[in-house]
């Protein structure tokens, strides 16, 4: 399995395909699927699972879990479109298992991510240029814990499975959506104060 580094990038739009095409080429029997599916994806694992307060070291051991999983539970990812949200589901949760049990103290290091959003529409839509990714995680970092991880669950998951976040961040499955809202309201209020935000955005 290739080593991919926290420092790659590139988990565009068009990856979201590209993920469904290398897993099945991998399922096919070409090995080499494997290796492009974990350069596409670890640098998104990565991001999504220090966003649980977790050093460097143990997110190493996270993301390394996540794919050895998927090597021993492929035949149960039936729908090669769903093996993006199979492999963040799977590195959110062991992530939040890790933190618990290591009852580590949450510390904000944000990584770059070069436009990690397919577009979407709506209000909350964030589309992210390559210019403006850095300043934008670093403010994601300055929120509480609580809406760092909302927001970056929700920043990388189509469907995010709301059960699954209610169980972790503690709160109703009602509540996520004002919550959610409440969170960008505040993203919107430290990228609008941060003159080097606006001048990008100008």
């Amino acid at each position: 399995m290739t080593s991919v580094t926290s420092d790659d990038t590139g988990v565009g739009a068009a990856s979201w395909e590209r993920a469904a095409r290398e897993f099945a080429a991998w399922r096919a029997g070409d090995p080499a699927g494997l290796d492009r599916l974990v350069r596409l994806l670890t640098p998104m694992l990565w991001h999504l699972v220090r966003a649980y307060g977790l050093d460097r070291e143990a997110a190493e051991d996270v993301v390394q879990s996540t794919w050895l999983a998927l090597v021993r539970n492929v035949d149960s990812v039936r729908d090669p479109q769903a093996v993006l949200r199979w492999t963040t589901t799977t590195a959110r949760r062991e992530a939040w298992r890790t933190a618990k049990a290591g009852r580590r103290e949450d510390v904000a290091e944000p990584q770059t991510l070069d436009a990690a959003l397919p577009p979407v529409g709506g209000p909350d839509a964030t589309v992210l240029a390559e210019g403006t990714a850095r300043t934008l995680w670093r403010h994601v970092a300055e929120l509480p814990e609580r809406c760092r991880r909302l927001l970056r669950v929700i920043a990388f998951e189509d469907r995010p499975d709301y059960a699954s976040l209610s169980t972790e961040l503690g709160i109703a499955v009602g509540s996520i959506g004002p919550t959610r809202g409440r969170c960008l309201d505040k993203l919107r209020g430290l990228l609008a104060a941060d003159p080097e935000w606006s001048d990008r955005r100008d």
